[in-house]
C-alpha cells in the first residue's frame, strides 16, 4: 500500500461466521497502519483467529465519533492508511462511520470500500420475497409513539421492506405489525450464518404466537416483510374505519359465510380467530 496519499478502506467482516470474510479483507487489514475498530475487545476475536497484528488505533462507537473523526483524518492526510471495521457486518450499516466517510470526501482522501458480509442482504436473498426493490429501514426507534410512525409507514410500501431489531423488543414489534399489516407475509432471520441461524415465516400473528411459546429470545435479528400489495391497500383503505362487527358484516353481505368472513377479518386485522369469533357471538352475527 502506498505512503503517498492516505486511505480509508471500509472493511466489511463476518456477520458470525468467521470463514465469511474475503481473501482481500484479511489482505487490507494485515497491510495497512492502522485499524479503527467499532469496540475493539471484539473485534481482536475476528483479528486474533487470522493472526492479524495490526494495532488499533481509536474505537469509533455511536456517541463518540464527531470527537474523534479530526485525528483520523489529521493520519490520512499525513499518508496513513486506516481500516474501518465494525463488531459485524458492513461498516456504516446501523453502525458507525458516515462521519468519518463524509469528511473523508470533503477532505478529498481516497476511500475505499471492501465488500463482504451484511445481514440486510443475507435475510433478503433468503426471505423469499422480491428482491429487485427493497428498502431498508434501520433499527425501529424506542420511544413508543415515534415507534408507531416507523411501522405505520410500511402500511402502503409497495417495496420489500428489511430492518434490524433487538431480541428484547422483538415481541413488542410483532405486536405492532399484527395490528398495522395485519396478514402481511414476513420472515424472521435470527442468528444468521451462526451454529443456530433460523428463519420464521409466516404473518406476524402467526411468528408472534411461536416466540411468545419459547422460554427466552436470543440472538440477532432482521426482519424482512413483503410489500403491500395494490389489493392489500384498497382492502385496508375500505375497512380502516369499520368496527370488528361491522367489517364482518360487510364481508358476509358480499358473499362469505360467517366462518369464512372470521377468518378474512383476523388474517386483515392481525388477530386471532377466537378474538373475531367472540366479537361475533357478542353482537349475535
Amino acid at each position: 500500500m502506498g505512503k503517498a496519499t492516505g486511505i480509508l478502506y471500509l472493511v466489511a467482516t463476518p456477520i458470525g461466521n468467521l470463514e465469511d470474510i474475503t481473501l482481500r479483507a484479511l489482505r487490507v487489514l494485515k497491510e495497512c497502519d492502522f485499524i479503527i475498530a467499532e469496540d475493539t475487545r471484539r473485534s481482536r476475536q475476528l483479528l486474533g483467529h487470522y493472526a492479524i497484528n495490526t494495532r488499533f488505533d481509536l474505537s469509533l462507537y455511536q456517541g463518540v465519533e464527531e470527537a474523534r473523526v479530526e485525528s483520523i483524518v489529521e493520519k490520512l492526510k499525513t499518508g496513513a492508511s486506516i481500516a474501518l471495521i465494525s463488531d459485524a457486518g458492513t461498516p456504516l450499516i446501523s453502525d458507525p462511520g458516515f462521519v468519518l466517510v463524509r469528511r473523508a470526501v470533503a477532505e478529498n482522501i481516497r476511500v475505499v470500500a471492501i465488500p463482504g458480509p451484511t445481514a440486510l442482504v443475507a435475510a433478503l436473498v433468503a426471505s423469499g420475497f422480491p428482491t429487485d426493490h427493497f428498502v431498508f429501514e434501520g433499527t425501529p426507534p424506542k420511544k413508543p409513539k415515534v415507534r408507531r410512525e416507523y411501522f405505520e409507514r410500511f402500511r402502503n410500501e409497495t417495496r420489500t421492506v428489511i430492518f434490524y431489531e433487538s431480541p428484547h423488543r422483538v415481541l413488542d414489534t410483532l405486536e405492532l405489525l399484527a395490528e398495522l399489516l395485519g396478514g402481511r407475509s414476513m420472515a424472521l432471520c435470527r442468528e444468521l450464518t451462526k451454529t443456530y441461524e433460523e428463519i420464521l415465516r409466516g404473518t406476524p400473528q402467526e411468528i408472534l404466537q411461536t416466540l411468545k411459546a419459547r422460554e427466552a429470545i436470543k440472538g440477532e435479528i432482521t426482519i424482512v416483510l413483503a410489500g403491500a400489495r395494490e389489493t392489500d391497500q384498497e382492502e385496508s383503505a375500505e375497512w380502516s374505519q369499520l368496527s370488528v362487527v361491522e367489517h364482518l358484516e360487510q364481508l358476509i353481505a358480499e358473499g362469505l359465510d360467517k366462518r369464512e368472513a372470521i377468518k378474512r377479518v383476523a388474517q386483515l386485522r392481525g388477530l386471532r380467530k377466537q378474538e373475531v369469533y367472540n366479537e361475533a357471538l357478542r353482537a349475535q352475527l
